[in-house]
């Protein structure tokens, strides 16, 4: 049951749902459907955060930017989780245990900068809000806010768990088919939409309260972190661990405020705070904000998001990414929290299992002549495996 308090709140990037009516008989309906996570499992990862937050391990926390629903097969979110395995490993070759968690089996809804977009014809149709909202393609209809679209979120998800379950048992069988411990992957989402969060919303057996049902670890992004907005009050509800994105714009003071709501009370590393400032700002910007916290600092996990600060536009106006940039972010980051004696507790990457050609490798490469052949993201640009790994060797050797 939603508290009443909570739909009172303003709340911010909220889609405007085409047919109220359908709307409400899919939160029915999702309010009916069992839990897509259990809150034994959400309790785990705290666990694995709490290591983090003590400077014990790392997290790689990595995949899609707008997750597609034709790119969530059982399939394709295996392969996913083997890339996420694969990042970790680089990790643990440097002697350092690393938490996998994935941005995928629910990365289905985006905030956007502008309701709307202008096609080259002059028309102008809704933004593209993520497949649990609208469809990518550039039409009216396509665009239209379609409620329905959770019930296919939902749907896909729980198939992306299952697939990821199987893989783990076969994974720990190996062989010889004696079982053995594997790390588990996570999954996370930014928890955006909230008619989809709030219908998920499901009883703690095991601590009592709330928790999101939705994903094992959810987020608040840097555009919905409002102190007084209904993301927050979402996150302050639930026992999951969760994450706020902190940008460029925040205050020692908001963040003081979002530690104050999120951290105290439970247990350490219960909230993540992730770093997306770009590298351009971030040495001006992140140590008053550490400095701020004083020893509360250490209670928290420590991730840089090195992508969403450094997005860049090539001559001819391709949104990409620069290695060299997003490497550069994270050697600040690195060095900042270590020189007030606070643990960088890892990444959180958009990344591909596929050859894309979205990011760069330098910022010469803006000026050139790009190959952008493969460039397949819904929205923003994510590193292909060889500059993931590229990216997560680069951060092991700060380690």
């Amino acid at each position: 049951m939603i508290p009443h308090a909570l739909l009172e709140i303003a709340a911010a990037h909220q889609p405007e749902w085409s047919t109220p009516g359908e709307l409400a008989a899919v939160r029915n309906e999702l309010l009916g459907r069992p839990p897509l996570v259990d809150a034994h499992s959400c309790h785990a990862l705290a666990g694995e955060l709490e290591f983090v937050a003590r400077g014990e391990a790392v997290v790689i926390q990595a995949g899609d930017c707008a997750e597609l629903f034709s790119d969530s097969e059982r399939h394709r979110v295996q392969a996913k989780a083997s890339q996420l395995q694969h990042l970790c490993d680089t990790a643990e070759f440097a002697g350092i245990p690393a938490v996998r968690i994935g941005r995928f089996a629910g990365q289905f809804a985006k905030p956007r900068s502008c309701a709307t977009e202008t096609l080259p014809d002059g028309t102008e149709i809704p933004v593209y809000r993520g497949d649990a909202v609208n469809g990518l393609n550039p039409t009216a209809t396509a665009r239209r806010a379609d409620p329905a679209r959770m019930l296919t979120a939902y749907d896909l998800a729980a198939s992306g768990l299952d697939a990821l379950f199987m893989r783990q048992l076969l994974l720990s069988e190996g062989d010889s088919g004696i079982s053995s411990m594997l790390a588990p992957t996570y999954i996370s989402h930014e928890a955006l939409l909230l008619d989809f969060e709030r219908a998920l919303l499901r009883p703690d057996p095991a601590r009592g309260g709330t928790y999101a049902s939705s994903a094992h670890m959810v987020w608040i992004g840097e555009r919905t972190r409002q102190l007084d907005h209904a993301h927050l009050a979402l996150a302050e509800q639930i026992n999951n661990p969760v994450g706020v994105k902190i940008g460029p714009t925040a205050t020692p003071e908001e963040l003081i405020a979002i530690v104050d709501r999120l951290a105290t009370g439970h247990r350490r590393g219960r909230l993540t705070l992730i770093i997306r400032m770009g590298a351009e700002k971030i040495a001006d910007r992140l140590p008053a904000l550490v400095a701020a916290l004083g020893t509360r600092a250490g209670e928290v996990a420590w991730l840089s998001d090195p992508m969403h600060g450094n997005t860049k536009k090539t001559v001819t106006g391709q949104k990409t990414r620069v290695v060299t940039e997003i490497q550069d972010e994270i050697g600040h980051f690195c060095r900042i929290l270590r020189e007030q004696r606070v643990h960088p507790g890892g990444l959180h990457l958009e990344v591909s299992p596929d050859p894309v050609t979205e990011c760069v490798d330098t910022t010469a490469d803006l000026t050139g002549s790009l190959d952008f052949d493969r460039y397949e993201s819904a929205c923003d640009p994510r590193l292909n495996p060889i500059q993931a790994q590229q990216v997560v060797r680069h951060f092991t050797r700060l380690l």
